[in-house]
């Protein structure tokens, strides 16, 4: 019986992710494709636009992942998603506004377990 319960905990222990999320690649843009991943890279958006960041991983682990939105500097937005992988795969975040963006100098940082591990810079630029 105690063989059959260690050989089980062994089992369970190999199901769970080992260690925090490794980025792979973070991908900006204007749409996303069904794996979460962006369809349509860019760092240049309208005031309209819907502005998604994907982050990829591609090995196993569970973090906390953080987007922060900033403007000319200021954070603008946040948003922050449990994960947890056992594979290769995309996390997605996005920022709308239902009134326009303001043209300007914007960054995206992307935190994993509350430390920044990757930016990226666009403008949000006049139609």
């Amino acid at each position: 019986m105690a063989l059959i319960l260690v050989v089980a905990a062994s089992a369970c222990a190999a199901c769970r992710p080992g260690g925090p999320i490794r980025i792979a690649a973070v991908q900006l843009g204007r749409s996303l494709n069904s794996d979460n991943s962006v369809g349509n890279h860019t760092t240049q958006f309208k005031p309209t636009d819907t502005l998604y960041v994907a982050v990829l991983t591609d090995e196993p682990g569970a973090s906390t992942l953080t987007a922060r939105w900033r403007l000319n500097g200021q954070i603008v937005s946040e948003a922050t998603k449990e994960v947890s992988y056992m594979r290769a795969a995309a996390t997605e975040f996005h920022l709308q506004n239902s009134g326009g963006f303001p043209p300007g100098q914007y960054r995206v940082e992307i935190l994993v377990d509350n430390a920044v591990a990757e930016t990226r810079d666009f403008r949000v630029v006049q139609q």
